[in-house]
């Protein structure tokens, strides 16, 4: 016998799940240096607990929301809207969870408001308590973000002066905006790929990763997956110049989204403008667009040579994993190659997936938001670095566009192990947190279940 599903039981379930994992945040997130615990104290371990108890509760909540989405009777776009709102809530005021990157972007944004470098020296050089809220693996690192973001994080350091609260919560609004821009386009999105806009909402906005990374860990990914995607909106319309102006943009928060650049020139064609014409106004757009957004940051062009900014050495990017068994080979065999093969596994990384890029657009130059979300999801997989928030550049589209409920069910698959693959205070895990962390989804799996039980007794003693 199925378990009863409808809208408010699922949104009551992902609002439990949130609201537990923002309570578990207060003690397990990544909190500010002062305030951080010891990893075995009592507080810190319960906390982690009820994050991981929250997690798979939220999860649950999804996938019964998808089986809603795909019933006789899915709900519509403004209902899912509302359910969306309903679970971001808790986490508005919760601490920051599964990263410390946010205090990377109030402390660069410091530094552009100081008028240091922000891109030739890392937040060791802006000094004082904001720079030692930096995990110290990137403190010493340039900023990897275009200057649209960083005047956003500048403005906001001029606002909150520095304050750390105000700051935390000014940088959710922000990604929270972003979130709100990726809600709008995604129906119309659909609508013009011949997708179903509840399901597109469904996999691309209430995503758990969209919660998890974008509301509670604040990224900045948000804010380059929303300008892109009301960039694509507008150029679906009559405003071509808008959208190569948005796309642009969204490119100089974080430059993966320069691909969008290709599916607004397919756009237009596709509307029967001439492709030498699309390229020339395409063109003209994206570069007034860039000097004009770097000259108002006043950051420079440093983010150009920013785009090589080393990532971590613990990173479980396909290629770096492929260079480090190599590297260990070879060192193993005394070769003087050792030291080469991480970079020459990215480089190779790099090529594929420029092959694999050329390949999708030739064939699927008719679809340009499905062939935009294969090639950013490709960029994550291939590029050096990978982190569980990347995989929502492809989703996001694909979600808009995917061409078959098939491709839906594995790219809800992945979302549902990423969701689970990092811990909330942003940190490598050890053996004693991973076995809390088991607990507390084993512990929200257990509850589910006696749930599930209580559900059906009634109806099987009915029937009896």
């Amino acid at each position: 016998m199925a378990f009863p599903v409808d809208l408010r039981r699922c949104q009551i379930l992902g609002l439990a799940g949130t609201a537990c994992l923002a309570l578990g945040g207060e003690t397990a997130g990544a909190l500010p240096v002062a305030d951080l615990l010891h990893p075995a104290s009592a507080r810190a371990a319960l906390g982690l607990v009820g994050v991981y108890f929250g997690v798979v509760l939220l999860i649950a909540a999804w996938l019964l929301l998808g089986r809603l989405v795909r019933g006789p009777r899915p709900p519509a776009p403004g209902s899912l809207l509302l359910v969306l709102v309903s679970w971001a809530a808790p986490l508005l005021l919760a601490p920051p969870l599964f990263s410390r990157d946010i205090y990377s972007y109030l402390a660069q944004g410091a530094m552009v408001e100081a008028h240091l470098d922000v891109y030739a020296h890392g937040p060791s050089q802006l000094g004082g308590p904001l720079a030692d809220e930096v995990a110290p693996l990137w403190r010493h690192t340039g900023a990897p973000y275009g200057p649209a973001f960083l005047a956003v994080a500048a403005a906001l350091s001029g606002l909150t002066s520095g304050e750390l609260p105000a700051g935390l919560l000014g940088m959710r609004l922000v990604a929270l905006a972003g979130v709100a821009l990726m809600a709008a386009a995604l129906p119309r999105l659909a609508r013009h790929s011949g997708a179903d806009p509840s399901a597109a909402l469904w996999l691309g906005a209430l995503n758990p990763l969209v919660l998890l990374h974008l509301v509670a860990g604040a990224h900045n990914d948000a804010v380059m997956l929303g300008l892109l995607g009301v960039g694509l909106v507008a150029a679906l319309g009559r405003w071509p110049v808008l959208g190569a102006v948005l796309v642009t943009l969204a490119a100089l928060v974080k430059a993966p989204a320069v691909l969008g650049l290709a599916a607004v020139v397919a756009l237009q064609v596709r509307a029967g403008r001439s492709p030498a014409k699309a390229l020339v106004t395409t063109t003209v757009a994206a570069a007034g667009t860039t000097v004009a957004t770097t000259a108002v940051a006043g950051t420079g062009y440093g983010w150009v040579g920013a785009l090589n900014t080393p990532v971590s050495p613990q990173n479980w990017a396909l290629t770096t994993l492929l260079g480090r068994v190599t590297r260990a080979l070879l060192e193993h065999l005394g070769s003087d190659l050792a030291p080469l093969a991480i970079p020459a596994w990215h480089a190779l990384g790099i090529a594929t997936a420029v092959i694999a890029i050329a390949l999708i657009w030739l064939r699927l130059r008719l679809r340009p938001v499905y062939a935009l979300g294969l090639s950013l999801a490709t960029v994550a997989a291939l590029g050096p670095a990978i982190r569980p928030w990347y995989a929502l550049w492809g989703l996001f589209l694909i979600a808009a566009a995917a061409p078959s409920t098939s491709v839906r069910h594995r790219t809800a698959a992945v979302t549902g192990v990423l969701a689970l693959s990092v811990l909330p205070s942003g940190g490598p895990a050890d053996t004693g947190q991973l076995v809390l962390a088991v607990s507390g989804g084993a512990l929200a799996v257990v509850v589910l279940w006696q749930a599930h039980q209580a559900e059906l007794a009634p109806a099987l003693g009915r029937a009896a």
